[in-house]
């Protein structure tokens, strides 16, 4: 079975689309949460996802947006968009999004969240002290997790005497050993924030044990074209371009 693994889409259409279409032949998607927000095609994004046998988690921007969660942890302009985001849903895909698991869960011996099994919503594994203090909150030999937008892989091998931190390489197969515990984060479709502007995916080959990490072009211009339509934050529009 191969699993399209995405996180962090945030209502980026074109990047979702060029992700689906680089992908090729997969069985099922994996979603690590934040569908929407930032970004100018949540309906769009949404209706793509719920074409394919899916698997999706909530992020916090999805819980903000359904008005599960509170908004002063947000910026100013992730704010704005989340108001913009919710007055542009559909009902349908509001009760869509507010139906998203908040947990983390354990799918084809594989454990799945958005921040981290500590806080499964909110929760940042993006240093290895962090990446240590959770690594034995979960039960399986790893963890997929997104809202960092930083694709990397933290590694506790099979001693057990030091935690790895390793850059996640692109289109080369990471084997899945079942004695070490990782965390492996697949980076952002429609926000990358490594300085590489390409949308990030992960494809999951359960048949061989190995992940494999792909980038791919999109059409940012046309993403920012929508977003300076919908007069959502400068500074939103700016970044994509930067990949920060």
């Amino acid at each position: 079975m191969r699993i399209l693994v995405i996180s962090d889409i945030h209502s980026n259409f074109a990047a979702l689309d060029a992700v689906i279409k680089s992908a090729g032949n997969f069985d099922r998607i994996w979603c690590l949460g934040d569908v929407v927000s930032y970004g100018p095609e949540p309906n769009e994004v949404i209706d793509r996802l719920r074409e394919f046998d899916l698997t999706c988690l909530a992020g916090n921007h999805d819980l903000a947006v359904s008005g599960k969660a509170p908004l002063w942890d947000f910026t100013q302009d992730a704010r704005d968009v989340i108001f913009w985001t919710r007055h542009v849903l559909t009902t349908l895909n509001l009760d869509w999004l507010s139906s998203l698991p908040e947990t983390a869960l354990v799918v084809q011996g594989i454990t799945l969240v958005h921040g981290s099994p500590r806080d499964p919503v909110w929760g940042y594994v993006a240093e290895k002290s962090v990446a240590r203090e959770n690594l034995d909150l979960f039960n399986t030999p790893v963890c997929l997790n997104g809202h960092t937008h930083i694709p990397v892989i933290f590694r506790k091998p099979w001693d057990g005497l030091k935690i790895l931190e390793e850059t996640l390489p692109v289109n080369s197969p990471v084997r899945l050993v079942p004695h070490d515990r990782m965390f492996i984060n697949p980076g952002s479709v429609g926000q990358p924030r490594d300085e590489d502007p390409r949308a990030a995916y992960a494809i999951l080959d359960l048949a061989e044990q190995t992940l494999t990490h792909h980038r791919v072009l999109y059409d940012v211009s046309a993403t920012q074209k929508l977003m300076k339509q919908a007069r959502l934050p400068a500074r939103l529009i700016r970044r994509l371009r930067f990949g920060q």
